[in-house]
């Protein structure tokens, strides 16, 4: 910690923190790195899965209403998405002013329960989790734009991937709405993108020049097969002879489970020998968006397909302890490190966090070239079993002889295997390890200080104010 360099009240503020999603695991990150910068952390969610790790639960906030699955969030993604709307016929032009206007009033009501945790605390600067570039907390995204352009609280926005890249959100009843704060263009305000490619969207669409800082691991201190996670295998029901594929994520549709599920069929029936040992884990939980029966369908696609699938998110969380049964509980860390392969093959992927967890597990994966990986990943000459994002005319992944034939291989030369998860991990901690992270964002809070600073003065007179 340089001690010339001043130090901050950061709050994060998110729908939900302390889960198992891309978004929880990278502020968990983010958070590490802060503080050992010496920054004072807080954190405002609509829900906490779990508690924050170095996050006091003093210097929490909890508003339900900001939840991704709060009452008011539903009934408003139902009036104005069409896609989920429930009441198109009936939303006239003049409900749907209404509904703004509710929306807008909300809005400034959580804005105010912020900036009260704000100046109480006497925060210095927010950074916004998603909440202004995908619309899955309506009144967090508003309650945000409120304080960053009225209240001019200094903030950063970490934008993870945008509301018009979901179909579930095109064509939407409030576009004016989502164009002016999703994400707002107003001056003082910073803005964080993942890749080339949403920096390159952003610029093109918003006119703003956005950060680009990937996601992050922390290869220094990879999970390992150790004595709390020993016995895995054992305790999900899993005998040592079965190759276990992990598919490391959640369940939502643009993962495209169904075509991992079509690998592994086609892999056992190229390779009888493999067929009966092929485990396909699904390690996490349904997620946040619309599945319209994809579960059921992905089950009934590996009944038919012969392939044993296990769905084991009850004994997966952000940390490891024990359920109300008694239960041990692992982490996707503690699966990946007990797993013989990983399947990622999305559609579209923000970034890629799953992918680096497996790198960082020194497991092989198998993946899809989503447009993310051939543009900020892949370029760093990473070995995997790559498969063209091609799909056919029903939409299934075409899945190549030599995919198969590279998943064999890895799976029955040790040599092989070893050689491709200690180049993958090397390749990983140089590109995207937490010393890496700690630079980014080093230099993000040094150069936006003389904002913060401002910000920090703004607050302190408010707070003046508000007490006489």
């Amino acid at each position: 910690m340089d001690n010339n360099k001043p130090v901050f009240k950061i709050a994060f503020i998110a729908g939900k923190l302390g889960d198992v999603d891309g978004v929880s695991l990278e502020v968990e990150k983010w958070i590490e790195v802060l503080r050992e910068e010496g920054h004072e952390i807080f954190a405002v969610a609509g829900k906490f899965s779990t508690a924050v790790e170095g996050v006091p639960e003093e210097n929490t906030l909890t508003i339900p209403d900001i939840r991704f699955d709060s009452k008011l969030q539903r009934e408003y993604e139902q009036m104005v998405f069409p896609y989920l709307n429930k009441y198109q016929s009936y939303l006239t032009a003049q409900k749907l002013r209404d509904v703004v206007e509710e929306m807008s009033h909300k809005g400034s009501y959580i804005a105010d329960i912020i900036f009260e945790f704000i100046q109480n605390n006497s925060i210095d600067v927010l950074v916004a989790q998603n909440t202004n570039a995908m619309p899955m907390t309506l009144l967090g995204g508003l309650a945000v734009y409120k304080l960053c352009t009225e209240r001019r609280v200094a903030t950063i926005f970490h934008h993870h991937d945008f509301w018009w890249e979901r179909s579930r959100f095109s064509n939407s009843a409030i576009d004016s709405l989502l164009s002016e704060t999703m994400p707002p263009r107003a001056p003082g305000l910073e803005h964080i993108v993942l890749s080339s490619y949403a920096s390159h969207i952003l610029r093109s669409i918003k006119r703003v020049q956005p950060r680009i800082i990937p996601n992050c691991e922390d290869f220094s201190n990879p999970v390992v097969a150790d004595d709390y996670n020993s016995d895995f295998r054992e305790s999900l029901g899993f005998s040592k002879d079965d190759v276990l594929v992990i598919q490391p994520t959640r369940i939502v549709p643009r993962k495209r489970i169904e075509d991992s599920v079509r690998l592994l069929a086609r892999l056992g029936d190229a390779h009888p020998e493999l067929k009966s040992k092929i485990k396909l884990v699904i390690s996490l939980y349904q997620g946040d968006e619309p599945d319209v029966g994809y579960v059921e369908m992905i089950k009934n696609l590996a009944e038919s397909s012969g392939v044993p699938l296990f769905f084991i998110a009850d004994r997966i969380g952000s940390a490891r302890g024990v359920d109300s049964q008694g239960r041990k509980i692992y982490t996707n860390r503690d699966a990946l490190v007990h797993a013989d392969l990983a399947t990622y093959l999305p559609v579209w992927e923000g970034f890629g966090n799953a992918y680096l967890e497996a790198v960082a597990a020194k497991i092989p994966v198998v993946i899809t070239n989503y447009l993310v990986y051939k543009t900020d990943i892949r370029i760093h000459d990473f070995d995997n079993i790559e498969i063209p994002d091609v799909y056919d005319h029903s939409g299934a992944l075409v899945i190549p002889d030599e995919a198969l034939e590279g998943i064999y291989n890895i799976l029955t030369d040790p040599g092989l295997k070893q050689a491709v998860v200690e180049k993958n991990f090397r390749i990983g901690k140089d590109t995207f390890g937490l010393d890496v992270l700690k630079g980014s964002l080093t230099k993000l809070f040094d150069e936006y200080s003389f904002e913060i600073l401002a910000s920090r003065k703004r607050v302190s007179d408010s707070r003046i104010g508000f007490s006489v």
